[in-house]
């Protein structure tokens, strides 16, 4: 409950500063020329507002429902669907009375400040934190692979070489370069030979619905960390800090043969050898029917791996924040269109606040959290650029028709193009919420 309620709090502090710095994009343009803002709030307030205040001519305030947010702008049909409003008069200080370009502008603000953001944030995680990551040569025992990284080809103790000839320096990096750049096939280095392993359109489809496909491989060298409350580890008495040793007499040299074992002793009882205190003692465990014991391991070998770190300066973190926000951009934009490649059944990947949720960890992290931030604000300002009625992009796509035909759309067809944008936008995050239970409920979430 404590790991959801952590995760619950950085997803809407997250959301919170983002939804706030894109809305604060539109107003600082909508002041800049001189347009009236009505209303700027934090989450929608439909019926009521938690707090609000009134500044000058505009309202401030906080709404209860966490769905966003937005700036009332004079003169613009938007979800507020003022209609009233519009059937009067061009005022000078309403949007409507403003030439395209500085129309187009005050659209584009709030992407614009989504974007700047990520680049900042990335720019302060590598002044503050540098980066490390595990070098794909330096997994030395090669890689630990789960049921469906099985299922596409890989093994247990595979070298991963180079991914269609081409040598991946970041082993973090493997898995999202084969997804998003449509890899054909992984050279791996299998008991001494070189192997090719070929990556379908199938394959693809389960790699997007999967976690930790690939992990480096560890040697069975680890102790009992935290167990789980009423595991059957805990049940038959093993505490933390125990070191395991033995499982029905037989040893281990890799952690993923004493895994393998129990998964294929689901439902019968084990006999532990393990040291406590330097005295060596044998607990008896059923293991269950997922194959587990209930707890995790404790590695005591945490240099096993040689990491490679690198500090940046001020002025060295300002370009390497830029090209890590470029970088991720571009990634994302590559993973958007996997959406369209049917094959890929990418759409069942689409989730809802509860996917977003989760990939906060259950602990708080403040260089995990910004990290987060920092992709989220380049998603937002992705998904808030789509060409749908309703969302800036749709805004900007009329702007610019207009600006290229030197005419205006008619104001009746925007109110129906905004209503029809925002049946279309209530469909996709009922759909993708609708995917979260789903996975709920499957187990695979």
């Amino acid at each position: 409950m404590e790991t959801v309620l952590i995760k619950t709090a950085q997803l809407l502090l997250s959301l919170s500063i983002l939804v706030v710095l894109h809305e604060m994009g539109h107003f600082m343009f909508a002041r800049l020329f001189k347009t009236r803002v009505e209303k700027f709030y934090l989450f929608f307030n439909p019926w009521f507002s938690l707090f609000k205040i009134q500044k000058g001519e505009t309202e401030y305030g906080i709404g209860w429902l966490p769905l966003g947010g937005y700036v009332k702008i004079s003169g613009m049909i938007d979800e507020s669907m003022d209609k009233e409003a519009m059937k009067l008069p061009p005022q000078p200080w309403e949007f409507r009375a403003k030439p395209a370009w500085q129309r187009l502008l005050i659209m584009l603000g709030g992407v614009m400040m989504n974007f700047l953001a990520a680049l900042i944030i990335y720019i302060g995680i590598l002044y503050a934190w540098g980066e490390s990551y595990l070098p794909t040569e330096n997994a030395k025992f090669g890689i630990e692979v789960n049921e469906v990284g099985r299922k596409i080809g890989f093994e247990n103790g595979d070298k991963i070489l180079t991914l269609d000839n081409v040598f991946v320096e970041n082993f973090n990096k493997i898995i999202p370069t084969i997804v998003l750049d449509d890899v054909k096939t992984v050279q791996v280095n299998r008991n001494g030979a070189k192997v090719d392993v070929e990556i379908t359109d199938t394959d693809l489809a389960l790699l997007l619905k999967s976690k930790s496909v690939i992990s480096p491989r560890f040697p069975f060298d680890h102790s009992i960390g935290k167990l789980q409350k009423d595991s059957p580890a805990e049940k038959a008495g093993l505490q933390k800090d125990d070191v395991l040793k033995k499982v029905d007499g037989k040893s281990f040299k890799f952690y993923d043969e004493f895994t393998n074992y129990l998964a294929s002793s689901k439902n019968s009882e084990i006999n532990i050898e393990l040291e406590r205190d330097g005295n060596t003692i044998n607990k008896k465990v059923t293991v269950g029917d997922d194959g587990k014991i209930g707890f995790y391991a404790a590695f005591n070998n945490p240099d096993v791996f040689e990491f490679k770190s690198i500090k940046y300066g001020f002025l060295e973190s300002i370009p390497a924040g830029i090209n890590r926000g470029v970088r991720t951009t571009g990634d994302y934009l590559k993973q958007f269109k996997l959406f369209f490649k049917k094959e890929t059944k990418a759409y069942e990947s689409l989730g809802g606040f509860a996917t977003i949720g989760s990939i906060f960890p259950g602990t708080w992290d403040w260089y995990s959290f910004w990290n987060m931030t920092a992709f989220i604000s380049i998603i937002l300002a992705i998904m808030n650029l789509l060409p749908i009625p309703a969302l800036d992009g749709g805004h900007v796509m009329f702007l610019l028709g207009e600006m290229i035909t030197g005419r205006k759309p008619n104001e009746k067809f925007l109110e129906y193009a905004q209503i029809a944008g925002m049946i279309l936008l209530l469909a996709l995050v009922l759909f993708a919420n609708a995917n979260d239970i789903i996975k709920m409920i499957n187990g695979t979430f």
